[in-house]
């Protein structure tokens, strides 16, 4: 069994219920980044310790959060003695409209990822697009490269649509089985 480790800022909870559906998906640690963009103790060494890392962090104003940035940024230490080279990686984002340039997010995440040496995991699910699709489907924002989630800005934690929190749970799913994979 791999272990995998939920990396996360979020702003209003929103997010933070998404990294608990990720981990339950994937058996993992959740690990939060707080509000002045740092980890809790022991944060770096359970980040070093796992097999797979997955970022989680609201899109604002086309990319994550600043508090996500200070967390990436600070991560150059590890980048610079190589200590993520090889571990897996996924990503997943949340933000108030329905595309709100979630797509520039994940890519961020991809890129940190991969400035790690990292191997990235998609989605791996086709999108619910057909005229009967809804909100409670699995992928139906179309999501590729990671995990997409909409939260309307007026919605409260409760309020996010299954279809995004289903999707979720199996991308964490998905995440752990491809560490579990390469771990063996």
């Amino acid at each position: 069994m791999a272990k995998v480790v939920v990396v996360y800022h979020s702003g209003y909870g929103h997010t933070a219920r998404v990294a608990a559906k990720v981990a339950e998906g994937a058996g993992a640690e959740l690990l939060a980044i707080d509000a002045e963009g740092n980890l809790p103790e022991g944060g770096w060494e359970a980040l070093a310790a796992a097999d797979a890392i997955v970022f989680g962090a609201p899109t604002y104003m086309g990319s994550y959060s600043w508090q996500f940035k200070k967390f990436a940024d600070a991560s150059s230490k590890v980048w610079f003695t190589r200590g993520w080279q090889d571990k897996v990686f996924g990503g997943f984002t949340n933000s108030a409209s329905l595309n709100g340039d979630k797509a520039v997010t994940l890519i961020g995440l991809q890129t940190l990822a991969s400035q790690h040496g990292g191997i990235w995991v998609s989605l791996g699910l086709m999108p619910a697009n057909t005229k009967a699709a809804a909100r409670t489907d699995v992928n139906n924002l179309g999501g590729s490269v990671g995990l997409l989630v909409q939260s309307p800005s007026d919605a409260s934690v409760e309020e996010i649509p299954q279809g995004d929190l289903d999707t979720a749970v199996a991308y964490g799913a998905r995440v752990a089985k491809v560490a579990a994979l390469l771990k063996a």
